[in-house]
């Protein structure tokens, strides 16, 4: 998985998602390069679904069948 910046750069490449405990683990690289292993903890999600609403919850469950745009 790849997040992109708002001009189209690669931020951060995810390679692995694993659990750890009570943890979310993410493996990957920030800029193409640096390694980085960032870690979500159960609090930290909660904080994240209180950010959700209905529209951008249906916006997601459909995201991954929407077509990619051409760049």
């Amino acid at each position: 998985m790849r997040l992109y910046s708002q001009d189209n750069t690669e931020l951060m490449l995810v390679t692995s998602l694993e659990r750890e405990g009570n943890q979310l683990v993410m493996k990957g690289k920030v800029f193409g390069s640096m390694p980085i292993t960032a870690k979500l903890r159960p609090d930290e999600a909660r904080a994240a679904l209180k950010l959700l609403r209905p529209g951008l919850v249906l916006f997601l469950l459909t995201l991954p069948f929407r077509r990619t745009k051409q760049r």
